[in-house]
């Protein structure tokens, strides 16, 4: 999404624009995919930095502007109510950020004024200074709060949901979450992420710029501290004058024939999930379950880090889409669940041993989130089950890393002149982090110019 965002608002101003996509289905970590007869997203549970139309300077205000797009085209649906539940404790948040205010000072009274001076301290912050330094969040969140557990609680979901660094996140990032999930909220297109994406691709075509599917790079051809040519998979050469990579740093700097400039193993993103998907003959609100999305733990504290086995059901999400405020129902009622998983274990598997975990697996991750939602294991009508060997197909990703590598090129600017990165490995995250992204790096490095 990043790069077609970048193709967009290049083309506005007659710049010639070719985006190329390596699969057949565009979107990258948000997409869509039919299995089975039924219509599933990728990585999509919800939008995130949600605001009503109109709403000044919000992102995705910032969005429709500079795409020369209406809120109409997006089509979003609002989340009813979501939920960061650990043992004992459970915090509600809805789009209405007061509301989640008021549910920390409840839960946690001792700790009303240091939570409130981090709000004020979170909304002053200038997460898009891109020169600034990356420091700890946790450290900079206990300078602020003292009960481990509201602090584990308030990371949890925007770990989860954008951060690429095991057991700590950036401030910056967690700034970036904190005002996307918390102060805006969360929201749905009407038919899915294809609903996004299609109307990304439409708008590429009518302001002149180019699609080509089914096209991967094969390598970026380098000379004198530039990208002369683009080499693609089938042995066509093609030259620009400026690339936006949105194929993530370390993949993109492999594509480079001068190697880089650095040992790229150590600078791989590990963060990678499992997901399962269950088609279900009636809505989870039939069971008197009207919860969005529930971000949650099982353990004593919150552990965000690679799995020593296949997969860690003990934290993830579960999402029922349902659960949005549609004005009419979906035609397809489903539950998913996101669990933290080990890349290397899965990789590791043969076929047949790859299907036998995740047949061994499904059953353990519903015995985790039957502790927070109704059974509908009687109801599941079809199932799909991924894994981060799917993610590294699908979007190139080492490790399958789906926030990309910890390390994050703010300034999008590589070793090379002409080249620069967009999307997750930029430093914005997400569905409209990656629009974002690709929109200011091309303001920045092309039009600025």
């Amino acid at each position: 999404m990043s790069g077609l965002a970048a193709a967009i608002r290049l083309a506005y101003f007659n710049k010639k624009v070719l985006v190329l996509e390596r699969h057949y289905a565009a979107g990258g970590l948000n997409s869509f995919y039919a299995l089975g007869g039924h219509q599933f997203d990728v990585g999509l549970h919800a939008m995130t930095n949600y605001v009503p139309p109109r709403t000044r300077g919000a992102p995705l205000t910032k969005i429709y502007r500079q795409l020369r797009l209406t809120p109409e085209d997006f089509g979003l649906v609002p989340q009813h109510q979501s939920e960061v539940r650990f043992p004992g404790r459970t915090l509600r948040f809805t789009n209405d950020f007061e509301f989640f205010v008021q549910e920390v000072i409840e839960n946690f009274p001792a700790q009303k004024d240091n939570f409130l001076r981090l709000v004020r301290y979170v909304r002053e912050y200038n997460e898009l200074d891109l020169d600034a330094k990356p420091v700890s969040g946790r450290q900079v969140v206990s300078n602020f709060l003292t009960d481990p557990l509201l602090i584990d609680m308030l990371f949890c979901p925007l770990m989860i949901y954008g951060n690429a660094e095991e057991r700590d996140m950036e401030f910056g990032q967690f700034v970036v979450m904190f005002k996307s999930i918390f102060c805006e909220g969360l929201a749905r297109p009407r038919e899915g992420v294809r609903r996004i994406i299609t109307v990304l691709r439409r708008k590429v075509r009518e302001v002149g710029g180019t699609v080509r599917m089914k096209c991967g790079v094969k390598a970026l051809r380098v000379e004198n501290g530039r990208v002369k040519s683009v080499e693609l998979d089938n042995g066509e050469t093609l030259t620009a004058d400026v690339i936006l990579s949105s194929a993530g740093y370390v993949e993109t700097m492999r594509l480079c024939s001068d190697g880089g400039r650095e040992t790229l193993a150590p600078l791989e993103g590990r963060i990678s999930f499992v997901e399962t998907i269950s088609v279900l003959d009636k809505p989870m609100k039939a069971f008197g379950h009207d919860t969005t999305i529930i971000f949650y733990n099982t353990g004593k504290e919150f552990h965000y880090a690679v799995p020593a086995d296949l997969v860690d059901p003990c934290s993830g999400v579960i999402c029922c889409p349902d659960n949005f405020l549609y004005d009419k129902p979906p035609s397809q009622s489903m539950i998913r669940f996101t669990c933290l998983a080990n890349f290397d274990r899965w990789a590791s598997l043969d076929e047949p041993d790859y299907a036998q975990a995740k047949a061994e697996w499904l059953p353990r991750i519903h015995q985790e989130v039957l502790k927070f939602v109704p059974d509908f294991r009687d109801y599941i009508v079809f199932t799909d089950f991924f894994t981060p060997r799917t993610i590294k197909h699908w979007t190139g990703h080492a490790n399958g890393a789906v926030y990309g590598a910890p390390r994050k090129l703010k300034t999008g600017r590589t070793h090379l002149d002409n080249l620069f990165i967009c999307g997750n490995d930029q430093g914005f995250l997400g569905i409209i982090g990656a629009m974002l992204s690709g929109i200011s790096m091309a303001n920045l490095h092309v039009l600025k110019k």
